[in-house]
C-alpha cells in the first residue's frame, strides 16, 4: 500500500543568517534549530506579559483571557513537545547544557510544567514500562471509551500522580529521582504560594490554570496514544500504541503523531518519523497496527469519550485488506478499547 505523507521533515535552509549562526554553535543538532526560535518567542511574548499581569493588579479581565488564549491556543503543544524531544536527546553542546535548565526550570513553569516530573515521569518510568501494569500511567486497567474510566484515570494522575512516581522510583531503589520528583512539584507549589499572597489573579491565570489544564491535556493525550490495545500481546509497541499522520498537530508539535515509531525508537529525531514509518511499513502491516490519518490524539480522545466509531473508522488507516467495510473496522477499533485485567 502506497501512502502519501504531508507530515514535516528536514528541509536545509538556503540562507543562514546571523542568528541562525550564533545558535546552530550551542547545538547538538541542526534540526532542533526551531526549539531556539520558539524558546525566544515564549521569553518576548509569554514572560513579558506575565510579568505585566503580576505588576498591574487591576487590569481588565480581557487582558487574562488574552494571555490564557495565546498559552493554551499558540504556545502549549509546541512547547510541551519541545520538553519532550530535549528530554529524549540533548538539545545543547556538552559545554552549554546548563541551557536546557533554562528550558525545564524556568519556562515549563508557565506552561504548568513542574520542574523534573516531565522528564522522570516520562523517560524515567512510562517508556521503561512501556503502557504495562507498572506503568503509573498505563490504560490496560481502563475501558478506554468511557467518560466515567477517563476521570478515575485522570484524578488519580492529579491528586495522586507525583506521590506515585516518586513511591515508584523508591520501590525500585531509585531514590534520587524520587527527591528530585518531590523537590521539582515542592518548588512549584511553594512559588505558587508565594505569588498568590502577591496577586493571586495573576497567579491563577499564569500558574494554576495551565498547571490544571497541562495535565488533563497530557493525560487526554497519552489516554489516546495508547487506547487501542491488542488484549493478546499488550506489550507488543505496535499493538499497544497509535499513529496519526498526515494532520496539522504533527505540523505543529513535531511529528509526535508517530507514537509507535517513537516508542520503538525514542531517541529518534523527530524530523526522521516520517520517512522511518514508510521504512518500516511492512512491519506495521504485520502487526496490524491502528493507523488515523487526519486526526490528533485529542481529537481521538474526544471521539473515544463521545463513542463516535463511525467517524474513527473513516479516519482508521487499513494497511492490509483485512477491514474492508465500516463495520469491519469499528469492530476491530472496539476490540481494542476493552478493559484489559491481566497484564504481561
Amino acid at each position: 500500500m502506497n501512502l502519501t505523507l504531508t507530515d514535516p521533515t528536514y528541509s536545509e535552509k538556503e540562507k543562514i543568517n546571523f542568528f541562525d549562526a550564533f545558535f546552530l554553535k550551542l547545538l547538538n543538532n541542526k534540526r532542533d534549530l526551531p526549539f531556539i526560535y520558539l524558546s525566544l518567542k515564549i521569553t518576548f511574548v509569554i514572560v513579558p506579559f506575565a510579568l505585566y499581569l503580576f505588576l498591574n493588579k487591576n487590569v481588565h479581565w480581557a487582558f487574562y483571557l488574552v494571555y490564557l488564549a495565546l498559552i493554551f491556543i499558540s504556545f502549549l503543544g509546541p512547547f510541551i513537545l519541545m520538553l519532550h524531544n530535549t528530554c529524549h536527546r540533548k538539545l545543547f553542546k556538552k559545554e552549554y547544557s546548563y541551557l536546557t535548565k533554562y528550558i525545564h526550570w524556568f519556562l515549563g513553569c508557565f506552561f504548568g510544567q513542574t520542574p523534573e516530573t516531565y522528564f522522570y515521569h516520562h523517560i524515567a518510568m512510562h517508556h521503561a514500562e512501556n503502557n504495562l501494569l507498572e506503568d503509573l500511567s498505563s490504560t490496560m486497567k481502563y475501558r478506554r471509551d468511557s467518560v466515567r474510566g477517563f476521570l478515575q484515570y485522570l484524578l488519580s494522575f492529579y491528586f495522586f500522580g507525583v506521590i506515585h512516581l516518586s513511591f515508584y522510583f523508591s520501590k525500585k531503589d531509585r531514590n534520587k529521582f524520587a527527591w528530585k520528583v518531590l523537590a521539582g512539584e515542592c518548588a512549584y507549589i511553594a512559588l505558587v504560594i508565594l505569588l498568590a499572597f502577591y496577586n493571586f489573579k495573576a497567579t491563577l491565570v499564569v500558574y494554576i490554570l495551565p498547571l490544571i489544564f497541562t495535565r488533563f491535556a497530557m493525560m487526554a493525550g497519552n489516554w489516546a496514544q495508547h487506547a487501542f490495545i491488542d488484549p493478546q500481546n499488550p506489550d507488543n509497541i505496535y499493538k499497544n500504541s497509535i499513529t496519526c499522520i498526515n494532520t496539522i498537530y504533527n505540523k505543529k508539535c513535531f511529528n509526535d503523531g508517530y507514537h509507535i515509531g517513537h516508542h520503538l525508537r525514542p531517541a529518534l529525531h523527530w524530523t526522521e518519523m516520517p520517512s522511518n514509518f514508510l521504512q518500516n511499513i511492512e512491519e506495521y502491516k504485520n502487526n496490524e497496527v491502528v493507523i488515523f490519518s487526519g486526526l490528533d490524539y485529542f481529537q481521538i480522545w474526544f471521539l473515544l469519550m463521545t463513542k463516535n466509531y463511525k467517524f474513527l473508522s473513516k479516519k482508521f488507516v487499513s494497511l492490509s485488506d483485512k477491514f474492508t467495510s465500516e463495520k469491519d473496522k469499528i469492530a476491530f477499533l472496539k476490540s481494542r478499547t476493552k478493559t484489559i485485567i491481566t497484564g504481561v
